[in-house]
């Protein structure tokens, strides 16, 4: 691509055309003026290749069209269109459809991020009327599709891209075309107010319009030929009248904005017509000249004439219309409707520019057309192509660019005489075949410079205002007919990938040099737009004194290592300075490529890779690598879209030096970097300059490489020579990166070049000479061009952190505090510091080596010239972090000179961590915030500068890589701490910009935020999910608090309940006390294997026995509310009503009376998972007998309990018991042999087993009790795991579908919901069923179920990501759920694997519900979160759960308009938590189960809750301090039913903590426990002082 726009600058180069028209005999009309122009040109001429620039506000525009690229078809409440209805019935080539199309519905990121790579500035883009209003009428609006069309909007102004919107690009609701579509009068109106709406909710920020795009193809193609939809065939009348509806539509779409909207919006509105040019077969005959007009009238002047003229069409149409009716008596071929005088004068005029879809030409001939419908029979000529003509993968166009020039020529002189607007070009392009090389589209580079240069001689030569050029298309996309078999777009786009990966092709790089130049001349001289940006440089650090061992940067594990998991995950929002300098890096030898083109010098790389038995991965090389050296508007490409401030990259020595000094100078070499620079700086991107990565020449290795002192010097000398040559435009020097890894990987291990194994001395030397090249590089750049050029120095230095196995051991931070030093302060002590190398290294390499018998140090020593020379020689911090590791101290070995034996620790992984390709390398992002404030602490708060940060992903992974996603929004999330909380001075981030080489690993990882293809010989990139992600952070120039996160501050309504929740296994204890029978859980627990520690609900909290204290915990709660459960063997121990155990009613009716007295309301749960063992030794909930038994231990409980309970709950979380129980087998009963069908039999009886119970209540006790009667079900939210896939979205609603619909779709509705039923009958019909494994309801089920549902009953804990998974045949629930969810690594963990912190979900949940199942009253009837490990009382982070979801909620109520009736935190005690016993607490309240008397022990977060419950809300801080967040104050809520009189609400507390032994009030337990532990750390520590005083004294001995 780097000498295409140099070959057309050539002048004179003769471009092929027709043969040139013979001048015939000159008459007024203005087809045969424009045969005759321009004049008096030459033909030489006219055929020369014009270079010369675009008027400065001319407009570079591309396109696309709403159902070619959008995809979603029905997503969010679309309605079908023409073009769905079409592709379902498999018209379009090879079946395809436009479901997915592009999936651009999903990826407005995406596809601005492409267009500002294009450097566009206008983009023009339809909006699918049915997508907005589904039946086509403003009634059945779609916020979902408005949102959608405000966002592209939005990204496109951001971008500075003026967005072009067009109405109607033919894809007609079909509700309209059901009703007659164009044909029909209704449309022109139906019109009227679809426009009228676009105008007024986009208008304020689209200013250019077009009301319908080539509607002669719609006119042609879909009511005449019937190719297109909706393949009406009716030339003779249909088509007619819908270009005659068109027009009215048009011309009252004008009016509406002319009326309305001009005036305050002040953009344009026009219309886009689409003509071929026609030029004569034979330009001497005039019957072929009027008939080549008659063609023009019959396409362009079908619609221009009427607009732009007088509001009719041409009399040469309706003179040859009238003729055919005469001629063909019997069989009219047109019929064409006529217009009012007054539709005349409304039509007339209709247009602010002429919009020109141009594509093609024809020769016409006259002919004889006989009666046969259709333009050419009806216009009586013949068209047809000359063979010399280029073709193109359509039938239809071939490439005759000088015909864009007459037609521009015609059109000006027939329609703009009097109408004098601009033309806007508003689409040109051609196809071409999905064969082959699909990217390197060198037809469509010829058919656009041609085209381009045409329209460049209409402006200049011929005066026709041509104000905006539009190549179509942006992407390919679905064709029509041909379906995905023809290709138009500029990018690639991957229709067999779900990720829909675009990639610029060589065209799209092309048109980008056309814009950049503004048509067809040289680069601007980037000196005069941008000279970078201006480094602020910090006043130079005096020198530092030498560390201490320990550094007094201990301080930094100090501070952070003892955090609790919750604060160190808590994420932060903010943003960094506004000069924070974002970027993106590479390396030479990682992407350039060219190794042996043009003069360049082999590299230790080069001769590395290319030895047999490199051990690279697939004999991997970097002889091509990304290609940059030939693709450098590729690179650019992205660097644009990216919208970076920064680009770092380094120099390659042996291509500027091929043998590594002065005198072997490569010119070229010089040039492709002077290109790099001055396309950043045009691209106003500061480049950052490494001079040294790791590619030495090999010429200078041949001579002893970085051992050999010289290399100090010829160092320098390059350096000098980059400062000279470049230093006018860079101002970010890096001497060199990560010397650490030359020397002991290079010198050290060998395991990179110069591959040298000398362990224990050639690291320390090269290091050595590697410091001081530095030092003397940097005083160069001082001493010569400071002054003059103003830029800055550094080195960049690799540093990963690492933490103190345990951070009580001192000799465990000496050891953490060595590594560092080792590893950093090996190169940054002398530069930072004071000259010399840290003295925890020098002490410890002079050990070593007196150990092994040498008389001095292997670590060298530096003179105190050397010293004065090094300290101080560097203007920022720049540094590369990956990973953290554990450090342990231990003696290593002496036996074997080594560096890394040097260090005496060890390190290893940190486990809890996430893992990635590369071993030893784990995620561990709060690593970076630690090891920036280490090199503060240590270094005397330099700015540091992140050079490089990234994250190996699989190659496989290619556009959708999540995990690097997370690491850029963990990892900078604690940079950004670090700036904002810490006060470091974090001045600039730079992760790496594609997939290159990666050293060692070769090609198979991807570091990069682009996807780089290394299988295709151009090398395609596509930006990956990251590159949106990161795009994203750097916009917002950090992590501005969203809307989620914000705290909303008011009040639930009068009468929200608020209550706390149990279950009667997890709390009664009491198993096999007075007559309970046993359950499903008391085997299922004593079963081993089956729970966490042996654990059991044997005696769980005693609650059986300890209601009053259960009691005072609610009371203290000061809950208006209890939720527990009725243990069915406890009351009917067989499960059947043979015998009802009386000792069970009468504890259940104390609990109730006892809730009662206490002012708190009972809310009962008639199944909590815990089934009598007899009715499971029958079949349990697979055996459909027990429906009965479930209605009939109901009614008892109704009978009972029902005069005083008024909330009843029938199942809790069936979904728990189906899919634990009955396909993973985890919880009780433990089934998972059968997971393709137990699952659907057991739910189809919990359904019925509902249903039943309601009816039994609903008709024997409702009247007399007056209750409300559910069911509860748990159900996660889920969002896609990538927001710019359909597919993920489909994954996500499968999710929340297969809770919600498969037990909640019954309830409110009668059956499973639509998508349940299909998932299974799929997955069923896949794996050779004849029928789906679902069970259906009879109509009698349906009527019975449906309605079974007094309010919504609804758990909630946490939200997932999640994505598609295909399960091939497999028969299984999982299979047909089709899904696998994970977590967001920035989602605070609880004490369960399972359960991250997302408030967010809960609100969409809720509000899911609202829209899916009619906005029913909500009752949250479990929310909470756990612990595990340690107790600590003070659980912070309940008190944050409850907050944040608590505020969720409101959220729901006051701004979602959710009809939220009450709320329940789960738990209220520390309890049996199923299959992981009582390793997990989610209570309120501490149980102690070591003491037998089981107490009872507020956390701090009871507080907090019942402040809540007192505000009944969140009272904004902003008016004051409440009193409902006095402890004291009372709840400003009443319970919602209730005794009429409410005893007062007594605040006595919980006196019954067993402390030591002692029972003691909890105040005298606080104070007792706080002088224990006083007096524990006062023994400690003189401990800890005994010890080192011991220590010291004998190592004073010792010396």
């Amino acid at each position: 691509m780097k000498d295409v726009l140099i070959n057309l600058e050539m002048q004179n180069v003769p471009v092929r055309y027709a043969a040139p028209f013979k001048t015939i005999k000159k008459l007024d009309h203005s087809y045969e003026k424009t045969l005759q122009k321009p004049e008096p040109q030459t033909p030489q001429e006219r055929e020369t290749f014009l270079t010369k620039a675009f008027p400065a506000s001319f407009q570079w525009a591309t396109s696309s069209e709403s159902f070619k690229v959008e995809g979603a078809w029905a997503a969010d409440g679309k309605g079908e269109t023409i073009w769905d209805r079409f592709g379902h019935e498999n018209q379009a080539f090879n079946n395809h459809t436009v479901d997915t199309a592009c999936d651009s519905y999903r990826k407005v990121d995406v596809d601005v991020y492409l267009l500002r790579g294009l450097g566009v500035n206008t983009y023009q883009f339809s909006i699918s009327w049915a997508r907005v209003f589904p039946s086509g009428y403003r009634a059945s609006m779609s916020n979902e599709g408005v949102l959608y069309y405000n966002n592209l909007i939005n990204a496109l102004v951001e971008s500075g891209i003026r967005p072009v919107a067009t109405l109607y690009h033919w894809d007609l609701p079909q509700a309209m075309q059901d009703e007659g579509g164009w044909t029909k009068d209704f449309i022109v109106e139906a019109f009227k107010d679809y426009a009228d709406f676009c105008f007024s909710q986009f208008g304020d920020r689209v200013k250019d319009w077009n009301t319908f795009s080539s509607p002669w193809v719609v006119s042609h193609a879909g009511y005449g030929t019937g190719e297109h939809a909706p393949g009406v065939k009716d030339y003779v009348t249909a088509s007619y009248q819908v270009t005659h509806n068109i027009l009215k539509s048009h011309a009252e779409a004008w009016h509406v904005y002319n009326d309305k909207y001009r005036g305050p919006q002040g953009g344009k509105v026009g219309i886009a017509l689409n003509s071929d040019w026609a030029q004569p077969g034979d330009p001497m005959k005039p019957e072929d000249v009027a008939a080549a007009e008659r063609y023009l009238e019959f396409m362009l002047g079908w619609f221009a004439h009427p607009i732009f003229i007088d509001g009719d069409y041409s009399q040469v149409l309706k003179t040859q219309i009238e003729k055919k009716k005469t001629d063909c008596t019997g069989s009219v071929p047109a019929v064409l409707p006529t217009f009012t005088a007054e539709e005349k004068a409304r039509i007339k005029g209709t247009s602010d520019f002429f919009g020109l879809n141009h594509y093609t030409s024809r020769l016409v001939s006259s002919s004889v057309g006989g009666c046969v419908p259709g333009p050419q029979g009806v216009g009586d000529f013949r068209a047809y192509v000359d063979p010399s003509w280029p073709t193109t993968a359509s039938d239809w166009i071939v490439s005759l660019p000088s015909g864009l020039r007459s037609l521009l020529a015609y059109i000006k002189n027939k329609y703009l005489t009097t109408h004098n607007v601009p033309i806007y070009i508003t689409g040109n392009g051609m196809p071409t075949e999905y064969s082959g090389d699909p990217l390197n589209d060198t037809s469509r580079i010829d058919y656009l410079s041609g085209y381009i240069n045409e329209a460049l001689k209409a402006i200049t030569d011929d005066g026709v205002d041509v104000q905006r050029f539009t190549v179509q298309s942006f992407m390919d996309g679905f064709e029509g007919k041909q379906g995905y078999s023809e290709r138009f777009g500029l990018l690639h786009v991957n229709f067999e990938d779900s990720s829909r990966p675009r990639s610029p092709k060589q065209s799209a790089y092309f048109y980008a040099q056309i814009i950049e130049q503004n048509g067809f001349v040289s680069r601007k001289k980037v000196n005069e737009v941008f000279e970078g940006l201006k480094i602020s440089q910090a006043p130079r650090l005096p020198p530092l004194p030498p560390s201490e061992v320990p550094s007094a940067s201990k301080i930094v594990w100090e501070k952070f290592t003892p955090q609790k998991k919750f604060d160190r995950q808590m994420y932060h929002y903010g943003n960094f300075s506004e000069d924070f300098l974002w970027g993106v890096s590479s390396s030479a030898y990682q992407i350039e490529g060219g190794w042996n083109v043009d003069g360049k010098g082999p590299s230790v790389w080069d001769t590395f890779t290319q030895r047999p038995g490199s051990g690279i991965p697939e004999d991997g090389v970097g002889n091509i690598a990304c290609d940059s050296y030939n693709r450098l508007d590729e690179d650019l490409y992205m660097l644009r879209a990216m919208n970076v401030k920064s680009y770092r990259f380094s120099l390659s020595w042996s291509r500027i030096f091929p043998n590594g000094r002065r005198a072997s100078l490569n010119q070229k070499g010089v040039d492709y970097y002077n290109r790099l620079i001055n396309g950043l700086l045009a691209l106003k991107i500061t480049p950052m300059v490494t001079i040294y990565h790791w590619d030495l020449p090999q010429a200078l290795q041949d001579e002893g490489g970085w051992e050999k002192a010289e290399m100090i010097d010829i160092f320098n000398d390059y350096c000098d020579f980059c400062f000279a040559t470049f230093g006018d435009r860079v101002k970010f020097w890096m001497t060199m990166n990560d010397p650490q890894g030359i020397a002991w990987l290079g010198y050290g291990t060998g395991k990179i070049p110069p591959n040298i194994k000398k362990p224990g001395t050639a690291p320390y030397q090269v290091a050595h000479n590697l410091i001081k090249a530095h030092a003397t590089a940097y005083h160069t750049y001082d001493d010569k061009y400071r002054s003059s050029q103003k830029g800055v120095v550094s080195i960049a230095l690799n540093a990963e952190w690492v933490e103190p196995k345990d951070i009580t051991v001192p000799r465990e931070i000496t050891a953490a505090d060595r590594a560092m030093q080792f590893q950093v302060g090996w190169f940054a002590h002398p530069i930072f510091k004071n000259g010399d190398y840290p003295e925890a290294m020098k002490a410890q390499v002079l050990v070593k080596s007196e150990l092994q018998g040498l008389s001095e140090s292997r670590l060298p020593s530096f003179t105190e010239e050397e010293k004065n020379l090094i300290k101080g020689t560097a203007d920022m911090f720049c540094v590369n972090h990956y990973t953290t590791r554990i450090v342990t101290h231990i003696t290593g070995d002496i036996t074997t000179a080594s560096y890394q034996n040097d260090w005496d620790y060890s390190e290893e992984e940190i486990v809890d961590q996430p893992t990635t390709p590369i071993g030893f390398t784990r995620a561990v992002s709060f690593g970076i915030r630690r090891l920036l404030n280490w090199i503060k602490e240590e270094y005397g708060d330099p700015d540091i500068y992140v050079t490089e940060n990234s994250v190996s992903t699989p190659r496989d992974w290619a556009w959708d890589e999540i995990d690097r996603v997370f690491f850029h929004k963990t990892y900078i999330d604690e940079a950004l701490k670090a700036y904002e909380l810490d006060g470091v001075k974090v001045k600039g981030y730079a992760t790496y910009l594609m997939d290159s080489f990666q050293f060692l690993y070769g090609y198979i990882f991807g570091f990069g935020l682009h996807h780089v293809d290394f299988n295709n010989p151009n090398r395609p990139r596509s930006p990956k999910f990251s590159a949106h992600a990161y795009y994203n952070i750097v916009k917002n120039n950090g992590f501005p608090r969203t809307e989620d996160e914000t705290m909303l501050y008011g009040q639930f309504k009068e009468g929200m309940f608020w209550s706390s929740a149990t279950a009667s296994y997890q709390i009664e204890g009491a198993w096999r006390e007075d007559g309970k029978g046993l359950s499903i859980w008391d085997k299922f627990t004593h079963t081993p294997g089956k729970i966490s520690q042996h654990d059991t609900g044997d005696f769980a909290c005693n609650s059986y026995n300890k209601l009053d204290d259960d009691i005072a915990a609610l009371k203290k709660l000061q809950v208006s509310h209890y939720r527990f459960s009725i243990s069915w063997p406890r009351v009917m121990p067989d499960g059947t009503t043979k015998y009802i155990n009386q000792a069970g009613l009468d504890y259940y009716n104390k609990v109730v009376d006892a809730l009662i007295a206490a002012n708190i309301q009972p809310q009962v749960t008639l199944y909590h998972w815990d089934l009598p063992q007899a009715l499971q030794d029958v079949g349990g909930w697979e055996n459909e007998t027990i429906i009965e038994r479930f209605k009939d231990y109901a009614d008892v409980m109704f009978k009972n309990l029902g005069p005083k309970v008024k909330l009843w709950i029938t199942f809790n979380e069936p979904f728990i018991i189906t899919v634990l129980g009955h396909v993973q087998g985890a919880h009780a009963p433990g089934f998972s042999d059968r997971p393709d069908t137990l699952p659907y039999i057991v739910s189809h009886n919990i359904i019925k087993s509902h249903a039943e119970a309601w009816h039994v209540y609903n008709d024997k006790y409702r009247a007399s009790q007056n209750g409300k009667v559910a069911i509860t079900v748990n159900s996660d939210w889920a969002e896609p795991r990538n927001p710019y896939k359909q597919e993920d979205y489909e994954a996500a609603r499968s999710v929340v579908e297969f809770y919600l619909g498969w037990y909640v779709h019954p309830i409110f509705n009668g059956d499973y919901s639509p998508h349940v039923k299909r998932s299974v009958l799929e997955q069923s019909l896949a794996g050779g069923l004849t029928k789906s494994r679902l069970p259906e309801f009879t109509p009698e089920e349906i009527k019975r179920i449906n309605g079974t549902y007094d309010y919504f009953g609804l758990n909630h804990y946490c939200s997932v990501l999640a994505f598609p998974v295909d399960f091939g045949t497999t028969q299984h629930y999982e299979a047909d759920r089709g899904v696998v969810v994970i977590s967001d690594r920035t989602w605070i963990e609880s004490g369960s694997s399972w359960l991250k912190m997302t408030p967010f979900g809960l609100r969409r949940l809720l509000r899911f519900i609202k829209e899916e199942y009619r906005n029913p009253p909500i009752v949250i009837t479990e929310n909470g979160v756990s612990e595990n490990g340690p107790v600590d009382l003070n659980d912070v982070h309940r008190k944050y759960y409850y907050e944040q979801y608590i505020n969720q909620v409101l959220k729901a109520y006051l701004i979602d308009g959710v009809n939220i009736i009450g709320y329940t935190a789960w738990s209220l005690l520390d309890n049996l938590e199923w299959a992981v016993g009582y390793t997990e607490r989610f209570g309120l309240f501490y149980v102690n189960r070591s003491d037998p008397d089981f107490t009872r022990t507020p956390k701090a977060s009871v507080s907090y809750y019942s402040s809540i419950i007192r505000c009944n809300g969140f009272p904004n801080p902003a008016d004051g301090p409440h009193e409902c967040w006095n402890p004291n104050a009372e709840p400003t809520t009443e319970p919602t039913t209730g005794p009429t009189t409410k005893p007062p609400v007594t605040k006595e507390p919980i006196d019954n903590l067993n402390f030591l032994g002692l029972k003691l009030s909890a105040k005298e337990a606080e104070t007792g426990f706080n002088v224990t532990f006083a007096l524990l750390i006062v023994a400690v520590t003189a401990v800890i002082c005994l010890s080192i005083g011991i220590f010291l004294a004998l190592r004073k001995s010792r010396k």
